[in-house]
């Protein structure tokens, strides 16, 4: 398929515009950064704590920020999930001993919080065990007589009743467990003595420490060197050096605009935006190797045409496979975006923005590089050849 036939547009005559673009991005994105400090890193590398909890309405935000505000140190984040009743809870944890603490005090300040008057064990929020050893006694007191084998089975069939959807955790009524097989009007009496129910559910709980949000930082800025360094290298032997130099610079032009944008826009970076951000190394190298390749072959064949031109022909005859292949993934990227929620949201983000800046880097960064050195070069040799050529008279006028 192609968008254009035989294209023939000048890039490179319009490069300064686009290089004082980059220039400007790249400026106030170090401006950006160090001005906050860096970048604002999510829980999966500063530490802390995140909470997925579901409510049975629409989730009073501000109530919830303000309610774990109070009582929490450190900065809280309250996302809602697009679309539910589910919010994500972020909390930051300052030291390891905060890490046995954090769910037990979130937990607490929420049913305080949403929770009205209950007594004894919230139906949406126990586990298994627990709910066996509260209601072993007080099942037998009311005359079910079960055996420690058909009471583990009952808990485990009204707990799944209980989490598989639509209810997903949350129950509104005890009446609705009659629906589970061995749940007779006497153990549903029990229930509603013995329990109470949460107008919310704690869904899961994932908690970082400081010390290993620190190794997951380091080692994701390893990873992403790691990239550059073998794509240097890889380019180098393929190709030339200054291939392999001008490609690792345009990349590392994109992955620096790219977060950023993150900085400046003050959106996290966690381990779904280091992926990300991988992913645009891969895919901004691939890109611009297809131009290098085309280059290549093109100084074989057109050994008489000056190199700035061939060059512009090599993005030309490239330009249709250029167009298509990033313009499909740009718009799947922008779908995810849109339409991905909150959780995708970073991830999605980094590769719309990675997507416009790698394509436009491998014509604007890399390809000028290539034609400022291959212009040094070429001067060089001029210069050598003339001062052979100055001493050769020289030495004949003597």
């Amino acid at each position: 398929m192609e968008l254009f036939k035989n294209p023939n547009f000048d890039f490179l005559g319009h490069k300064r515009p686009f290089l004082a673009l980059s220039l400007v991005l790249i400026v106030a994105s170090v401006a950006s950064l160090v001005l906050k400090g860096g970048p604002r890193y999510g829980i999966d590398f500063r530490g802390g704590a995140v909470m997925y909890v579901r409510f049975l309405n629409q989730p009073p935000i501000q109530q919830i920020r303000a309610a774990l505000s109070a009582r929490i140190p450190g900065s809280i984040t309250v996302q809602e999930l697009t679309g539910t009743d589910e919010v994500i809870i972020g909390t930051e944890l300052r030291s390891e001993k905060e890490l046995d603490q954090a769910r037990h005090l979130m937990s607490r300040t929420l049913h305080e919080t949403f929770g009205g008057a209950g007594r004894g064990l919230d139906f949406n929020n126990v586990g298994q065990e627990a709910l066996v050893s509260h209601l072993r006694d007080p099942l037998q007191r009311a005359g079910v007589a079960l055996s420690e084998d058909d009471l583990q089975k009952l808990v485990r069939s009204m707990l799944e009743f209980r989490d598989t959807p639509p209810r997903s955790g949350l129950i509104r009524s005890f009446d609705e467990l009659r629906a589970v097989p061995g749940v007779t009007p006497a153990v549903v009496s029990v229930l509603k003595q013995e329990c109470w129910l949460a107008p919310f559910s704690i869904r899961r709980v994932e908690i970082v420490g400081p010390k290993v949000g620190a190794d997951l930082r380091r080692q994701a800025i390893l990873a992403t060197l790691y990239a550059l360094g073998g794509m240097l290298v890889y380019i180098a032997f393929r190709f030339e050096w200054i291939y392999g130099v001008a490609a690792v610079l345009a990349v590392f032009h994109d992955v620096l605009i790219t977060v950023g944008l993150f900085s400046i826009f003050d959106k996290e970076i966690d381990l779904t935006v280091v992926a990300a951000l991988l992913t645009l190394v891969g895919y901004s190298m691939n890109d611009t190797i297809v131009v290098f390749d085309r280059i290549r072959e093109n100084l074989k064949i057109l050994r008489r045409e000056k190199f700035p031109a061939l060059v512009n022909l090599s993005i030309n005859q490239t330009l249709n496979r250029t167009v298509l292949t990033s313009g499909l993934t740009f718009l799947t990227c922008l779908a995810l975006f849109l339409f991905g929620g909150p959780v995708l949201h970073g991830f999605a983000f980094a590769l719309v923005v990675g997507i416009l800046v790698g394509t436009y880097s491998s014509v604007f960064i890399a390809s000028p590089i290539l034609i400022y050195w291959h212009g040094l070069a070429e001067s060089r040799k001029r210069v050598t050849s003339v001062a052979v050529a100055t001493g050769r008279e020289v030495r004949r006028v003597k």
